[in-house]
């Protein structure tokens, strides 16, 4: 009796141990399990695999299936594990559907099985969407922050975003210099800023307004619009960069745009009588905070209403030149320091982010 007792005590452990006691795999150590393998893996949601090399991640076509990855700005299909979305998940979990679940954090239990002869997970058994903490490395998109934007697109996608991101802490212009110091901290030299334009990294306090040193550049130039430095526009850390005092000056408050001639202080930078040119390496960076402020200062409350129009020479509380932007934006993916950026100025300053870079489809379905 006492053995047949130990040999079904033992069964019992054997069976249920494994479920209780399952590792959660990242993405990564997910694509390594042998197919048939039970696994409970963790990753972003970064598009909908529609082919085995082709994953959409934007103007979703599909509820079928989702592809997770441990970097939430991923591109490349081979750093992804797609997943099959059975009749029960496809509500609310499909991207055709929930557009503003891109970027979320989930937990899926299943099994190792091709999807579209794709590493993958099928015969789900379970999908949860996990809160976690800003680990200040790979983003993160809060759980919840866009909620009230999902499904949305043209005006009503662009009023949601602004109530989401319109009530935050504003900084004093003194206080800009401070954040900067922080938010564009150069990632191989703690003591330097990387400036906007030429890219070069100087000592984070060679700060001022003498030749080579950096100041505050404010990417919508603030005389479109006549906000200054007041609180509000004139400090929002979104988008204002260290940039050289000359090459700031060169700026000016001209549009951006491609051509013209190439600017001797910003290497691979051009500009012309009405429009400016930066570097590729941040052409998307200055599209996402030019969408930033068109969308978080929108008139209300006595605020600015700032808009883009797709023209150079610009007038008044906008800025061009809109096609051009999104081109940059499209041309120039978001980048981890882009990202690291954002969750700093969330957690330690503004508390609110910039949408285009949690959520880059966003620009098309607005403009």
């Amino acid at each position: 009796m006492r053995k047949m007792m130990f040999l079904m005590i033992t069964f019992l452990f054997m069976v249920t141990s494994p479920v209780q006691g399952a590792a959660v795999l990242s993405v990564q150590e997910a694509l390594n399990q042998p197919n048939g393998a039970d696994v409970t893996v963790e990753g972003y949601i970064v598009g909908v695999p529609t082919a085995i090399d082709y994953v959409q991640q934007s103007n979703f076509t599909s509820n079928y299936a989702l592809a997770l990855a441990n970097d939430p700005n991923e591109t490349q299909v081979d750093d992804m594990i797609f997943v099959k979305l059975d009749s029960e998940y496809r509500s609310e979990y499909g991207l055709e559907n929930n557009p503003g679940n891109m970027g979320d954090f989930i937990q899926v239990e299943g099994t190792r099985d091709p999807y579209f002869s794709h590493e993958g997970v099928e015969y789900v058994s379970s999908i949860t969407t996990v809160s976690e903490e800003n680990d200040g490395a790979g983003g993160t998109n809060p759980t919840g922050y866009y909620e009230n934007a999902a499904g949305l697109s043209g005006s009503e996608l662009k009023m949601a975003l602004h109530n989401i991101i319109d009530d935050h802490t504003e900084l004093s212009y003194d206080e800009v210099w401070g954040a900067l110091r922080h938010t564009d901290e150069d990632p191989k030299n703690p003591n330097n800023v990387i400036l906007l334009y030429s890219g070069e990294s100087i000592s984070e306090y060679d700060n001022g307004g003498d030749v080579d040193e950096w100041n505050r550049e404010h990417v919508w130039a603030k005389s479109h619009g006549d906000f200054g430095t007041s609180m509000g526009p004139g400090t929002d850390i979104h988008h204002l960069r260290p940039t050289d005092v000359t090459v700031n000056s060169a700026r000016g408050n001209l549009d951006f745009d491609n051509g013209g001639s190439a600017f001797s202080e910003a290497p691979d930078t051009y500009y012309d009588a009405d429009s400016w040119e930066p570097r590729d390496e941040v052409k998307g960076d200055v599209a996402r905070m030019i969408f930033y402020m068109a969308v978080r200062y929108e008139g209300d409350s006595g605020e600015l209403d700032l808009e883009v129009a797709d023209y150079v020479g610009t007038s008044g509380p906008s800025i061009g030149k809109l096609s051009t932007l999104k081109q940059w934006h499209e041309s120039d993916p978001v980048s981890a320091f882009e990202q690291n950026r954002n969750d700093i100025i969330f957690t330690d300053y503004q508390g609110n982010r910039n949408p285009f870079i949690d959520h880059p489809e966003y620009v098309e379905r607005i403009w």
